[in-house]
């Protein structure tokens, strides 16, 4: 895989998982926040999870299966945070920002994600051949 597409990855992978480790599961401990400890639970998840990434798109062979899952994983990402942001960005009034990424464009945009895949595969097979 190209090193700059693993780059690209590896950080919005580092992002999304600091983000959400300081959010989520943090969130709901007590005086976690206060002590400053989240913020360095958070960024030790996503350091790994970022070592984990970088580490995992370095195979040079790409399966079917491997192309299918980060077709979907990618694509079906890149449409929830549009369909989640987007309508918050351009129609801050609109109440249905949100459920328009986690209902419409997250979901088909996974299935697009697993499709364009597949054929990434093909195409990459064919070529090699």
């Amino acid at each position: 895989m190209n090193n700059f597409f693993r780059f690209v990855i590896t950080a919005i992978v580092f992002v999304a998982a600091f983000f959400f480790i300081y959010w989520v599961p943090l969130s709901l401990i007590p005086y976690v926040h206060e002590l400053g400890i989240s913020y360095f639970i958070s960024l030790g998840c996503a350091a790994f999870a970022a070592w984990y990434v970088w580490r995992k798109s370095a195979s040079a062979d790409a399966g079917l299966t491997q192309s299918i899952i980060y077709g979907a994983f990618i694509i079906g990402g890149i449409s929830f945070c549009a369909g989640f942001f987007g309508p918050m960005i351009f129609a801050p009034g609109a109440n249905q920002g949100p459920m328009l990424g986690l209902f419409i464009t997250g979901p088909l945009g996974f299935i697009a994600g697993g499709v364009g895949g597949f054929f990434y595969w093909m195409v990459k097979k064919k070529r090699a051949a």
